[in-house]
């Protein structure tokens, strides 16, 4: 089916479980921007931030996870919209010549790209977020106090923003993952990150996505590897974000308005992550789901968990994908 006479794909690659292809920072883009030039493409934030960079491009819907699964259980519309109002939620946690060099970077941004960004408010309370590895491997972690986080949130939504930036304290992750520069394993903190940006997105019905903070702003001198490389020469991930959330489509409950799950042609997994939301919804839906065997994860969850997998096809490239839509 078609919305607007343009087919629409979603290209999604879940947070934190280690993906070959997107597990890193921002290294899903350059797959994703090709499905884009041939079709209106959702993408959830994981796909395409990078740190300073971003790969997003004007034919992508910018939607986050808690958002993706609700537009996938038809609870929601996506109405795609440019030039948001984004407002950005700093931890109290955060050093203060942290949050200064995030208030040059988010000056910098709406300097040079245009942004609608309308300012920041810091929290009340300090966050305190924890994070961590299961013993599966899986980025996991717990937030000590949302509340001064929706607190926040809700203010900034009472002055008008369309869209909530999340910046909270981090501590170093390298304990967690030592091996993540050479492109190994999992992004530790991407878990809570999606448990932080889960609960905005639920309880205000708005786009949003988190960036972390980290004591230690000094740029790596060391040679990483490419996949990582992002987000180990700038002191702040925020620019990803403003970019992603400038023009992430807005929420609606109305069935007249905007893009249904009705209007979805296909969605593109990782190959043995197929237990998600999506995946599930899309099955029942007979929506294509396409398995793409040079994308694998930490995971073991392939199409045998269905009892009818007619929707899924498994294909060994993106780029065969792309062939085939």
């Amino acid at each position: 089916m078609t919305y607007k006479n343009d087919k629409i794909g979603a290209f999604v690659v879940p947070t934190g479980i280690g993906a070959n292809i997107g597990g890193y920072a921002g290294d899903a883009s350059p797959y994703a921007r090709k499905f884009a030039q041939k079709n209106m493409l959702i993408v959830n934030p994981n796909v395409v931030n990078a740190g300073g960079f971003s790969g997003i491009t004007d034919n992508m819907l910018y939607v986050e996870g808690y958002t993706l699964d609700s537009f996938f259980k038809g609870e929601i519309n996506l109405i795609p919209s440019r030039n948001n109002r984004v407002g950005i939620i700093y931890d109290k946690s955060i050093p203060e010549e942290v949050i200064n060099i995030h208030i040059n970077t988010q000056n910098a941004v709406k300097a040079v790209y245009g942004i609608d960004i309308y300012g920041h408010i810091v929290t009340d309370e300090s966050v305190g977020v924890d994070f961590y590895l299961s013993d599966s491997g899986i980025s996991v972690g717990s937030v000590k106090n949302i509340t001064t986080l929706e607190l926040a949130a809700q203010k900034l939504i009472n002055q008008g923003c369309d869209a909530i930036a999340i910046v909270c304290f981090f501590n170093e992750p390298e304990t967690q993952n030592c091996q993540y520069s050479s492109g190994i394993g999992v992004d530790p903190v991407g878990g809570v990150e999606a448990i932080i940006s889960h609960d905005i997105s639920k309880m205000f019905r708005v786009p949003c996505a988190h960036s972390p903070a980290f004591k230690d702003y000094s740029i790596c001198p060391d040679i990483v590897n490419p996949k990582s490389a992002s987000e180990y020469i700038t002191p702040t991930f925020l620019p990803c974000i403003l970019l992603g959330l400038s023009q992430a489509p807005k929420i609606s409950k109305s069935i007249n308005e905007g893009i249904n799950i009705s209007n979805l042609d296909y969605l593109v997994m990782p190959y043995n992550s197929l237990g998600s939301v999506p995946v599930i919804e899309a099955v029942k839906k007979g929506i294509k789901v396409f398995a793409v065997k040079e994308n694998k994860t930490e995971l073991e969850v392939d199409k045998k968990i269905f009892n009818s997998f007619n929707c899924i096809v498994e294909v060994d490239t993106y780029d065969e994908v792309l062939s085939m839509i």
